[in-house]
């Protein structure tokens, strides 16, 4: 018995030291581990079929991480931990007869993260089981709001990249949407490099990813979450042969797509699978095997899919698990079948039917697109869009921003020119009206408690969008009926059924000036209201 008690003593001795001597990694932040091969290969990807490291937590479970080729002999693991205190780690390697990748083993210790950005403080995004919304891991809500630069990561430089990511966050953004290879809008990189080559084999460029490694640490490091594309997928139009979703056959898919997840799951990240693709009819069965073989173990991060304009997934998609997003992209236009598109079509006619996730119009209107599209249509589609389905997010695209543009007279890359000039540039582009008025939608909608909020048009005695499609009013309520949002995009009466009797005060919302203007105290059972000038307001009415 003394024997017993002496040697728990000095195992208990052993493992406090082991502790104090560990490397400490802060919860929530990336934690790489390298690794040397004690073999050559010449294609990783095809010669290695497994590679990873199985965590345990200080609570007892297990995460298995998938490792990567960094070039050469040198490979990868990286760990976002999510527990404070002491883990452990044991590599696993198909090629058993490698010591440098198989049975390597080590410990850390998860410490507190002194960053006091939210993604360091309330944990990576998360989808919250049951609800249409996403939230940080200790349940905060977390309402996406994304800008777009596909091409940002790809062609900016590193003080480029900064200024654009501290504009970005200074303006109640909190996700950045960016393109992962060439595609056919950047066929290549900054430096003329591409990602991977070939198509029914292909070879990855681990320098074209160890510059991207920068832009994405630098995307969290402003507190940022990154939400990379993974497979461009566009299957029509000039430069679709440089896109990887269109052109490469399933499997090289699989295995590029795992290969970027296994590099940036360390990152704070939300995955977009495919880009601007179409994930339906004679495409459906490829997406679903696609989605299942990179996301249908557990993974690290949540995952969207952005589709081609005007079509609509969610039907379709109800069943698969590992899809977290519904996303959809209105397209860009200001016509009569997009608006009713948006306010009258599948997502806001479908969404109380299907499963409660996330639903987002990750691409409305692009300010500046084709010349035509004004910050009022960017905030019309914008609102709307937030207002069609519970609310959880929505993002801005500018025409300079998405492709990058660096100087006046630059053109985009296989796509519309008007008049044969480019859009102005990125830098030019982040001041916008309808870039800084969605950093004002960001600000509002988080005075509230959006998450309890639902589509509630049934509360409009009258719909003005009927007889004229864009003066379509959107309408949002709690189920207590304590909170109702009216979004209006013009200067008409707002009427409100009020049948229980409530007594309401009013407020409104200047979304172009980013101003609050006091209303009055209001009790019928007809509510009727009207915006002070003629632009889009939202009346707020907050029950007494």
């Amino acid at each position: 018995m003394d024997f017993r008690r002496t040697l728990f003593v000095l195992i208990t001795i052993f493992l406090s030291l082991t502790a104090t001597k560990a490397q400490e990694v802060s919860i929530w932040s990336k934690y790489e581990i390298d690794f040397t091969s004690s073999k050559n290969f010449e294609n990783v990807l095809y010669q290695l079929k497994d590679f990873h490291a199985d965590f345990i937590s200080p609570s007892g479970r297990q995460i298995s991480i998938n490792g990567f080729w960094n070039g050469g002999n040198d490979f990868k693991i990286r760990f976002s931990p999510d527990e404070l205190g002491a883990w452990t780690y044991r590599t696993v390697c198909s090629d058993t007869l490698n010591p440098g990748l198989h049975h390597q083993t080590g410990t850390f210790n998860c410490i507190k993260n002194n960053n006091d950005f939210d993604i360091y403080q309330k944990g990576t995004i998360v989808r919250s089981p049951g609800n249409y919304h996403l939230t940080y891991a200790d349940g905060t809500p977390f309402f996406y709001v994304a800008c777009t630069a596909w091409n940002g990561a790809l062609k900016s430089t590193d003080a480029e990249w900064s200024e654009y990511l501290t504009q970005r966050k200074n303006n109640n953004y909190n996700v950045i949407q960016f393109v992962t290879t060439q595609w056919r809008g950047g066929s290549k990189d900054r430096n003329g490099e591409v990602a991977f080559t070939g198509s029914g084999k292909i070879e990855i460029n681990p320098r074209f990813f160890q510059r991207l490694d920068e832009k994405i640490d630098a995307i969290n490091a402003h507190g940022l979450v990154a939400a990379p594309v993974l497979l461009w997928a566009l299957q029509k139009g000039d430069g679709r042969h440089f896109s990887p979703g269109y052109y490469l056959p399933d499997e090289e898919a699989i295995l590029l797509a795992k290969y970027i997840v296994a590099r940036y799951g360390g990152n704070q990240v939300i995955w977009i699978l495919g880009g601007d693709g179409k994930y339906i009819d004679e495409y459906e069965q490829r997406w679903k095997r696609i989605g299942r073989e990179v996301f249908g173990d557990p993974h690290p991060g949540i995952v969207a899919q952005h589709p081609q304009g005007l079509s609509w997934i969610g039907e379709d998609y109800k069943g698969e698990n590992w899809l977290d997003i519904v996303g959809y992209q209105s397209s860009h236009s200001n016509r009569e079948y997009t608006v009713n598109w948006i306010n009258k079509g599948p997502a806001s006619a479908q969404w109380s039917n299907l499963p409660a996730r996330p639903l987002m119009n990750l691409e409305p209107n692009y300010e500046e697109i084709h010349f035509s599209i004004s910050d009022t249509d960017v905030r019309n589609a914008s609102y709307w869009s937030i207002f069609a389905t519970p609310p959880s997010g929505i993002t801005y695209g500018a025409n300079g921003i998405w492709p990058w543009i660096q100087y006046e007279g630059e053109l985009i890359e296989n796509h519309r020119n008007p008049g044969g000039r480019g859009p102005s540039t990125w830098k030019k582009s982040i001041a916008f009206p309808g870039s800084l008025q969605i950093g004002y939608l960001a600000g509002f909608i988080n005075q509230f408690e959006w998450w309890n909020l639902k589509p509630g048009q049934d509360l409009l005695i009258k719909q003005p969008g009927d007889e004229v499609f864009n003066h379509f009013i959107s309408v949002l309520a709690d189920d207590q009926m304590s909170t109702i949002l009216a979004y209006t995009p013009i200067q008409q009466e707002i009427q409100i059924r009020n049948m229980s009797g409530y007594t309401y005060q009013v407020r409104w919302f200047d979304p172009v000036h980013n101003k609050f203007v006091p209303g009055a105290e209001v009790n019928a059972t007809q509510i009727n209201l009207s915006p002070q000038t003629n632009q889009d307001w939202v009346a707020i009415l907050t029950k007494k």
